[in-house]
């Protein structure tokens, strides 16, 4: 269970009707579906039909991802894009051009890594199925029937396909699951919900604390609420409703103060990506309303808030409401607002806080053990040097202070050296050698302990490591959205990949709205670059850095302020 303690958000605002929304979306799908247009490759002898992607790859599932987007305009008689001409020939062109490129077994090749991917296949069908849906319901003209037709026959080659199909990620069985059920249940073929049972046996990968194994709050939590809203739609069972509402739960505390989602405790490739939350927008929306949460609703107002805010692309998510019309106009007062909090997912690893205008993040098993963060500046702390095959400090444990104001990260670092064979080896080649089955001499251990402490605009950090002598250390602080640095007698430009150490008193890193207040700084040696293996500089940051020698016992305050440039 999660050891949590929340303090609820404020809401604001007279009201916010959803159609707002759903005109946004409606404005942004007819701008993807002219770029799709533009996009599109029109030479016979050269992907015809095809749609390019930013790197230049041509491929069925960006071509069939861009053609669905799409048939929201196309399709809706709102739309001034409504049985256009051109965007039907683009659609129609980008599946015939899908179909062409799916297997006999019916899978799709995923053409970067994944060939005969029943993965790949999985999330097209997922794609496919909300316009197959409309248009089953929908169809009037002889276009949209060739739509239909073509979007039927990848589906239903595509779904025996995955039914043979195997996986590589965690995420992949539940794309794979959700799919078999849902087209199980569109075909009549019960072979497929059969197959999907395999998956299901398993169990479903979701913490207490609503965390999945991939922990990727960028990316695939997402992907697997889909899952299993999916799931819980076509079987009636709610009870996969509530892997996705605990998620949904959790992620309200996974919002930054910039309002991007934190995703440093992802294990996937959007660890350390700026990701803001608008493709949860549908999951907000849909929990809200099916089981009647709130929060999940001002959320969905503050998703759009946002979109609005940060001048990106509303959700592509335009299908939604035209399969569920009457969600239109829905009015809902409310617009989340990320109140105080504090919660300690012990499963996962990883502690949130939040007080005022800045959060900090502490994390088991990382390197970046601590995130603290602003609207605009930031800084990730990492405690690092050299003691045999370790480099940096990554807690092994994680736990709250008795007195409920702060946690306490340890780690015990141990040494060793291997031991001669007790008998000659097969080889005398060392790569050939079964050296995991040597002996080992049990070196010296290091302990590193480190509290953080809750004070006034920040937090105060207490870092104690003891065990071996002499052993140079440092404090690694990667600033982030600070544009000078000030000292008591100095300012001067902050810029990324610039680096400093803070040899005492407090430092100033910051813009013109915020800044943080660092210090006191100590410094005993100048050996910052540390040994072999060793995390590099980020070009990405301003890097600050406190060294010392062990034993040592320091301690070193992080505060939010305003902006102190001249």
């Amino acid at each position: 269970m999660a050891a949590a303690q929340f303090f609820k958000g404020t809401m604001k605002g007279e009201g916010t009707v959803v159609r707002k929304h759903y005109e946004r979306m409606l404005k942004d799908t007819e701008e993807r579906a002219k770029r799709a247009v533009r996009d599109q490759m029109k030479e016979p002898r050269n992907f015809y039909g095809g749609i390019m992607a930013e790197n230049g790859i041509v491929q069925a599932k960006y071509t069939i991802y861009r053609a669905t987007s799409a048939m929201g305009a196309y399709c809706n008689p709102d739309s001034c894009l409504y049985r256009d001409g051109e965007i039907f020939s683009m659609i129609r062109d980008g599946l015939v051009f899908a179909g062409k490129c799916q297997h006999e077994n019916g899978l799709f090749d995923l053409v970067s890594c994944n060939f005969d991917s029943a993965p790949d296949t999985a999330f097209i069908l997922k794609r496919i199925y909300p316009y197959l849906a409309y248009l089953e319901r929908n169809r009037k003209t002889e276009e949209e029937e060739e739509i239909y037709r073509l979007l039927r026959g990848i589906a239903q080659k595509g779904a025996r396909g995955i039914c043979i199909g195997g996986f590589h990620t965690p995420n992949h069985r539940w794309a794979i699951a959700s799919q078999l059920i849902q087209y199980g249940e569109y075909f009549g073929d019960d072979s497929l919900g059969e197959r999907a049972k395999a998956y299901l046996l398993e169990g479903i990968d979701c913490s207490e604390d609503g965390e999945y194994s991939e922990k990727s709050s960028g990316n695939y939590n997402r992907i697997n609420n889909d899952a299993m809203i999916t799931i819980g739609n076509v079987t009636g069972d709610k009870a996969y409703y509530e892997y996705a509402v605990r998620n949904l739960r959790m992620m309200l505390t996974y919002i930054e103060p910039d309002g991007s989602i934190f995703t440093g405790n992802s294990t996937r490739w959007d660890n350390g990506m700026v990701v803001f939350p608008k493709n949860y927008y549908s999951e907000y929306l849909e929990m809200g309303i099916v089981m009647d949460i709130p929060e999940f609703l001002d959320m969905a107002n503050f998703i759009f808030q946002m979109v609005g805010e940060k001048r990106i692309l509303a959700p592509d998510q335009l299908i939604v409401y035209m399969n569920h019309p009457e969600w239109i106009d829905v009015e809902h007062k409310g617009i989340w607002k990320q109140g105080n909090f504090k919660c300690l997912y012990k499963s996962s690893g990883i502690a949130r806080v939040r007080k005022g205008g800045y959060l900090y993040t502490l994390m088991t098993g990382k390197p970046g053990f601590l995130h603290f963060t602003g609207e605009s500046v930031s800084v990730e702390v990492r405690l690092a040097g050299g003691f045999f095959e370790h480099r940096a400090f990554q807690a092994e444990t994680l736990k709250e202070l008795p007195d409920g104001r702060g946690y306490l990260l340890t780690q015990v670092m141990h040494g060793w050296y291997y031991l001669p064979f007790q008998e000659k080896p097969e080889s005398s080649d060392w790569w050939e050698m079964d050296n995991n089955s040597r002996k080992k001499l049990a070196g010296p251990d290091l302990k590193l302990q480190v509290k953080v402490v809750d004070i006034n605009d920040g937090i105060e950090l207490q870092m104690k490591v003891s065990g071996v002598q002499g052993a140079p250390f440092r404090v690694e602080l990667a600033v982030r959205g600070a544009d000078y640095v000030q000292g008591e007698e100095f300012q001067m430009k902050s810029w990324n990949g610039g680096c400093m150490i803070l040899r005492s008193g407090e430092g100033y890193f910051g813009n013109l709205d915020e800044s943080l207040r660092i210090g006191p700084g100590f410094a005993v040696h100048r050996f910052t670059a540390g040994m072999a293996g060793s995390q590099a500089e980020s070009g990405d940051c301003f890097m600050v850095y406190c060294t010392d020698l062990t034993e040592f016992d320091r301690t070193l305050r992080i505060r939010l302020c305003g902006s102190q440039r001249l």
